[in-house]
């Protein structure tokens, strides 16, 4: 719903105007930028009302409230408390906190009943815009060691503070109208924090929760980080010997037998994609030199996130991306128009400094491997080949059961290389690859990458959070640095356009995302350990049992026996803890007929044993197909 505001009019005087209804409307939206009702608007234009519904920005507004009205509680119960950001976060916010008492969960019931009380009284949340000399003086008369620090950022900016009741903090917004508009909140966790992340600084402690509009999607929330608990991909991966850490490398995955065998499953599968998408596959240097980093730009724009040496008393970086290096490949042929595209994929390992305190598992590493590509075209070419980037983006996502996914085009960023009318001419070329493919996207204006924009995919999993993986860059910046170029049909030297594409991103965190999403029940062509044998006893069944088990590992499969002295009924229930695809149960019968009594991780059991070769041409057939489910014995009922 749009309607027409005044320069110093505020949107909540045009709510009942615009046939709107007041107690579903929480802010307004211009220009992109979020306005709460009751401020003045700053120019003429179009609003948007922002409604009381589960959107990203009515979220954003519900949560920035909710963390205010939490620090408000905190207040009322510490009274020597000093505040410092509390800002939101994806699915929920954060507020950080300088007091003497340890905050604890059993803090928490104390806190939300304060909050209740705070959100009963419905208290209007005023915004004030003040100068800076009046920000030094509201700040002047409360214990504000970090309010200072920020606003002396502030300077030649509008500065605001925000009060509701006896509550007042320096912020820019925005806000509910009132405490009454929150809905339902929960408090989830407390840990430390460093103030601005730096381990040099305060420590501080954090209280992390979420809210939404209504118990109902608050309850689906909580159920829904339970289910994630359970699926948490550290403990997954310990549980089946994927992977693990270790403080000689801190936020370097180590990985195991098990885990190098999924990570190799999901590698292959992508090259044989490229293959077919008609791919080279290229390998590039893992220390580059520091010019080649300022020609790329990282050098100025991406330096803190950079490991360095020095070679022969030269500097020299560890590579933090592919792409330089790659144009060093494209860049020692000679090429005519005739000979574009040229498609180079390389599976790079890259290095990253990232802080301690951003390391997740996985899915948050310093090293990692990226499955970038390079695609270098004419102008012309473009738009097609970021539609086959999309095509195969598609293809591989719906493979590993990822089928619901959301695409958007991120636009220039206020950091950039580059001209205007080669940022015009990359996004249009990627607006017309999805308009040709009829994909709806989102746009994220100013989110691009330094050296162009870009297309992002976000996959949803099975418990349906969303990932961003994939993505695709059109670039027309690098090829000009590195003086890339080919040669046009009038025999003129030209640049190509160069495609960044990624499909996992991360192969690292991309595992993470399918650990979680199949809770460690691989189809059979990505199990670590495709089948297992169970000998009833090793002393009468073990040699058949190492029989079968050689048969199968000679056709490839990831198999091995459990020869253990444990029960058979022991031994059944620890591999099915590992969630191996099948399990061959070895007799006496079994061995006098060469068969293997066949029983499947979900519970189901053939009712006749199959001879060991027969078992072995259908799981072969099953992972050759790439099945994402268990097909041996579907005619069997569980």
């Amino acid at each position: 719903m749009s309607v027409h505001i005044e320069a110093g009019q505020k949107a909540a005087d045009l709510i009942v105007e615009a046939g709107a209804n007041p107690k579903k409307v929480i802010a307004a939206r211009m220009n992109g930028d979020i306005l709460d009702l009751n401020r003045t608007a700053p120019k003429e234009g179009d609003i948007e009302f922002i409604m009381k519904e589960n959107s990203e920005d009515s979220l954003h507004v519900l949560r920035h409230t909710t963390a205010h009205v939490m620090a408000q509680a905190v207040m009322r119960l510490f009274k020597d408390v000093e505040f410092a950001i509390g800002p939101t976060i994806e699915d929920g916010f954060y507020y950080d906190f300088d007091l003497e008492h340890t905050l604890t969960p059993e803090d928490f019931p104390a806190i939300e009943k304060e909050m209740r009380k705070i959100i009963q009284e419905n208290y209007p949340v005023v915004r004030a815009d003040v100068t800076e000399d009046e920000a030094w003086k509201i700040l002047g008369n409360q214990r504000a060691t970090f309010k200072r620090e920020l606003l002396k950022g502030l300077e030649g900016q509008q500065i605001s503070f925000y009060s509701q009741d006896d509550f007042t903090d320096l912020c820019r917004g925005p806000h509910l109208p009132s405490t009454g508009f929150i809905g339902a909140f929960k408090l989830l966790s407390v840990a430390g924090a460093y103030w601005r992340g730096k381990e040099t600084n305060p420590m501080l402690q954090r209280i992390y929760g979420t809210a939404f509009f209504n118990d109902k999607d608050l309850k689906a929330y909580l159920q829904q980080l339970e289910e994630a608990k359970k699926r948490d991909h550290k403990k997954i991966g310990a549980a089946l010997d994927l992977f693990h850490f270790d403080n000689v490398a801190p936020g370097f995955p180590f990985w195991h037998g098990n885990g190098t065998a999924l990570y190799n499953s999901a590698e292959s599968y992508l090259k044989e994609k490229l293959h077919e998408y008609d791919y080279d596959i290229i390998r590039t240097p893992l220390i580059l030199n520091e010019q080649l980093w300022r020609d790329s730009g990282h050098w100025d724009h991406y330096r803190e996130n950079m490991y360095f040496t020095e070679i022969d008393e030269k500097a020299y970086a560890v590579k933090p991306m592919n792409c330089p290096g790659g144009t060093r490949v494209f860049g020692t042929g000679y090429y005519s128009y005739r000979d574009l595209p040229i498609r180079q994929a390389e599976f790079g390992v890259v290095h990253r400094h990232e802080k301690s305190g951003v390391l997740s598992g996985l899915f948050r590493v310093r090293s990692f491997t990226q499955d970038d590509a390079h695609i270098y075209c004419t102008p012309d070419q473009a738009s097609d080949e970021v539609i086959g980037c999309l095509k195969l983006l598609t293809e591989v996502y719906d493979q590993f059961g990822f089928e619901d996914y959301s695409f958007e085009l991120s636009t220039r960023p206020e950091k950039s290389i580059g001209t205007d009318d080669q940022w015009e001419l990359a996004t249009n070329a990627l607006i017309k690859a999805l308009e040709e493919m009829g994909i709806n996207y989102q746009l994220n204006p100013g989110d691009g990458a330094f050296y162009g924009p870009k297309i992002d995919v976000h996959i949803k999993d099975a418990i349906k959070r969303t990932w961003q993986c994939g993505t695709v860059q059109v670039d027309f910046s690098m090829p000009q640095r590195f003086d890339l170029g080919y040669i046009d049909a009038d025999g003129e030297k030209k640049r190509p356009v160069m495609i960044h594409r990624a499909i996992f991103g991360s192969l690292e965190r991309f595992i993470g995302i399918l650990i979680e999403h199949y809770a460690g029940k691989f189809p059979a062509w990505l199990a670590p350990q495709q089948v297992v044998v169970l000998p009833i006893s090793d002393e009468k069944h073990g040699d058949y049992a190492i029989e079968v088990r050689n048969h199968l590992k000679r056709l490839g499969l990831n198999v091995k026996a459990d020869l253990r002295s444990e029960s058979l009924n022991k031994r059944i229930r620890d591999n099915q803890k590992l969630y191996i695809p099948y399990m061959l149960i070895i007799g006496d019968r079994e061995m006098e007929e060469g068969t293997v009594s066949v029983r499947r991780r979900d519970g189901k059991q053939l009712k006749e044993g199959l001879k060991v070769a027969d078992f072995a041409m259908q799981l072969v057939d099953e992972i050759a197909n790439r099945a994402k489910e268990l097909t041996i014995g579907n005619e069997v009922e569980a």
